[in-house]
């Protein structure tokens, strides 16, 4: 996890022996004062450097938002918990939209190029980004990525962040719509633990409808759930590996683009 986005633990844990601990119990008490305001300083200098670090993402993140507009692209950044599926439903999207529209997927992981290499497979031109120990994407590498890209007048473009359901919901890249994605195998709760990605995305893509007969989720529980944090979500149902609900989820990114 990182530094910026609040993700990082700060606190540290010492553990000493019984015998340590009462040889400096005067020492601690004399210095209880003083570990405070550093503590208290430590948490100040903390949030300076981050509300300098998102107010420098969302200058790069209305850069990206003006440049898409200028050419009409429609940019959706897609988050979800790591297994959910995002690269399969992508690469099923790519492989139905491809022949229609133009499409270029910013691919971000810690490590390896994997995702990048499948959605090129796919038929989309495809940009990975590494992001190291980075929980998220930020809005300076999207900026990068467009730049290397050159997507199309009027194209797609899906920037696949990296798997995880907390940090990703603070960084704003320009997109036009958050969605977040869900699978059936996570569980019918997920909504009610993360609530602020739920919160803060326009679309939910509830991913692996085939596989609920097989386990104790609850669709209809997900979905309240997901419209408790939410109701203004627009909630798409599919399954990338089997195709079910796949068409609905086209026809709503074709309308977008046209």
């Amino acid at each position: 996890m990182c530094g910026t986005c609040s993700c990082s633990d700060h606190s540290k844990h010492h553990h000493h022996d019984h015998d340590h601990d009462h040889e400096h119990h005067h020492h601690d008490h004399a210095h209880e004062h003083e570990h405070h305001h550093h503590h208290h300083d430590a948490d100040q200098e903390r949030v300076a450097v981050e509300i300098e670090l998102l107010s420098k993402n969302n200058q790069f993140a209305e850069r990206n938002k003006g440049y898409f507009e200028a050419k009409e692209i429609c940019a959706f950044n897609m988050m979800s918990s790591p297994g959910s599926g995002k690269t399969t439903l992508l690469e099923k999207t790519v492989s139905m939209l491809k022949d229609k529209y133009s499409i270029c997927v910013v691919e971000g992981d810690q490590q390896t190029t994997n995702d990048a290499d499948r959605i090129k497979a796919a038929g989309a031109k495809a940009i990975q980004i590494n992001t190291g120990t980075g929980c998220h994407l930020e809005a300076e590498m999207v900026n990068n990525a467009v730049k290397e890209l050159k997507p199309a007048d009027k194209s797609l473009l899906f920037i696949e962040n990296v798997g995880n359901l907390v940090c990703p919901a603070m960084f704003d890249l320009g997109e036009q719509y958050k969605v977040v994605v869900v699978s059936t195998t996570e569980g019918d709760d997920k909504p009610l633990k993360y609530p602020q990605m739920f919160y803060k995305a326009d679309i939910c893509v509830i991913n692996k409808i085939d596989l609920a007969p097989y386990l104790k989720t609850n669709i209809e529980v997900l979905k309240a759930n997901i419209l408790k944090v939410n109701h203004h979500l627009q909630i798409f149902e599919v399954s990338a590996e089997s195709g079910a609900g796949m068409d609905k989820w086209c026809d709503f990114l074709a309308k977008q683009v046209e």
